[in-house]
């Protein structure tokens, strides 16, 4: 099976490497010269890039790299930007060369209007970018709050053992935010214990699997009662409105 390795970018970007002995792909590469050292001590070369969406933290250095290694660059349709040479939709399947994994795509916009996900089921992994984070979720800068909780939909149907490979550092907060939704929750508070433990020892948070994020990420809980109750206290909505449900939580972390 291939390896999957984070690539440390900017303040808190992970770009994911998926590696078979001397050929790699990469996921989402915002930063050209954190992927170029890490392949070049490696001995690797670059066979193919995957894109999410078209913020520059994650597509910055697809260029330079495409230009060195000459790879497909596969990516969201709505989102091609110039930088994508094989654009996707939903439910299409890729097998990228120099990768053994198959993933299927599947469009999950909120964060941004196209954002797309890779999905590999006989890997269980999901590389979801910014639509969904450990602890979290990302912010709704194109989509609407019902596009968003449709795309989260999605993932809860997958196997819960699915790991999932965000983009983003931002376990530690989010976990925080997420105890003021469900203070109550003791694996929610166990699993914050055991992300600072990681953190302080410089540990990566990611990936987490998906069974841990259903039990403790409240922007897959709205239908649990005590987010409700700790909503309802700061505005009143409907119990049976779940967009609402999580367009006010997502809103509260905006201010978090």
């Amino acid at each position: 099976m291939n390896s999957i390795t984070p690539i440390k970018a900017f303040e808190d970007n992970y770009i994911w490497k998926i590696s078979n002995g001397s050929d790699c792909l990469v996921v989402d590469p915002g930063d050209a010269a954190a992927v170029f050292q890490d392949i070049e001590f490696h001995k690797q070369k670059i066979s193919a890039i995957l894109v999410t969406h078209h913020h520059g933290d994650h597509i910055g250095g697809v260029k330079a790299l495409k230009e060195r290694f000459s790879c497909p660059v596969y990516g969201p349709s709505k989102e091609a930007n110039n930088v994508v040479d094989i654009p996707l939709f939903e439910g299409d399947k890729i097998r990228p060369e120099g990768c053994k994994m198959q993933f299927q795509v599947i469009e999950v916009p909120g964060h941004t209007s196209g954002h797309i996900s890779f999905y590999s089921k006989e890997a269980a992994v999901l590389f979801c970018g910014d639509t969904l984070f450990a602890g979290g979720c990302g912010r709704l800068f194109e989509g609407t709050p019902t596009q968003m909780l449709t795309s989260l939909n999605k993932f809860k149907t997958l196997p819960p053992e699915t790991k999932i490979y965000c983009a983003h550092e931002y376990t530690l907060n989010n976990l925080k935010f997420a105890m003021s939704m469900e203070p109550l929750n003791e694996k929610l508070v166990s699993r914050f214990k055991q992300t600072n433990i990681m953190r302080e020892q410089d540990i990566p948070s990611v990936p987490s699997l998906l069974k841990l994020e259903l039990d403790t990420n409240p922007f897959l809980r709205v239908d649990q009662k005590e987010i409700f109750e700790s909503v309802s206290k700061i505005k009143s909505c409907d119990k049976g409105d779940l967009v609402g449900i999580f367009q006010q939580i997502r809103c509260l972390k905006d201010q978090f």
